[in-house]
């Protein structure tokens, strides 16, 4: 455990508030420690950002695959450019994962076809959800792991961890986590606004816990 390459008092009772019911938290605490400062997330603003942005995308660290298990309707209403609008009926798809993977992430991010199998293979993992082989491919290369290494890697605790701060990294968000900016981290993790109250909540507790600077933190 390496807690004192932290530039505050990191505690293991910090996470477990934080990532509160989630009943691997002194897990998650421990890998923290370990990966964390490796990639310069060792304020108590970078960690609070951190923590909040992917405990928004990953239910508070419990989620570390992509669900798709979405309805017929829900799939016309969130993905209408590969359902309702190319006109693909969505019943064929309801509530198959696998099927609807390989529609909405082929010929993308490096992902081959439908028929590649490589949306479903290269799904979103981990707490910030990496997505693509393009994605699973650079970030294998910094560990030196084959994509395929890298889509089991990112589903365990110091996967999840590791290829949330390589992108992190990557996307240079420490910039906005050193200016307390809620909107501008979620804009360049998520390209829009996607939840940014609930990532708001998660940040305000994350600072209130950690003991965070307030003065220049932009949560309203």
């Amino acid at each position: 455990m390496a807690a004192e390459y932290f530039e505050f008092d990191f505690t293991e009772e910090m996470v477990i508030e934080l990532l509160r019911g989630n009943p691997e938290a002194e897990e998650w605490y421990e890998s923290m420690c370990e990966i964390l400062p490796l990639w310069e997330i060792d304020t108590a603003e970078r960690v609070a950002m951190f923590i909040a942005q992917c405990a928004h995308e990953s239910r508070n660290f419990t989620v570390l695959t992509e669900n798709l298990n979405y309805s017929a309707k829900a799939l016309n209403k969130i993905f209408p450019k590969y359902f309702v609008r190319a006109g693909r009926d969505a019943n064929e798809y309801h509530r198959r994962p696998r099927k609807i993977a390989n529609v909405i992430y082929a010929n993308r991010m490096d992902n081959g076809d439908i028929d590649s199998g490589d949306g479903w293979k290269f799904r979103g993992g981990g707490i910030l959800q990496l997505t693509g082989r393009y994605n699973y491919t650079k970030f294998g290369e910094e560990l030196g792991l084959t994509p395929e290494e890298a889509v089991e890697y990112v589903r365990t605790k110091k996967g999840a961890l590791d290829s949330a701060c390589w992108f992190w990294d990557v996307n240079n968000i420490n910039k906005w986590a050193d200016a307390c900016d809620v909107e501008g981290a979620t804009r360049r993790i998520n390209g829009g606004t996607i939840g940014l109250e609930d990532r708001k909540k998660h940040y305000a507790h994350a600072m209130e816990v950690l003991g965070g600077d307030w003065n220049s933190a932009k949560i309203m």
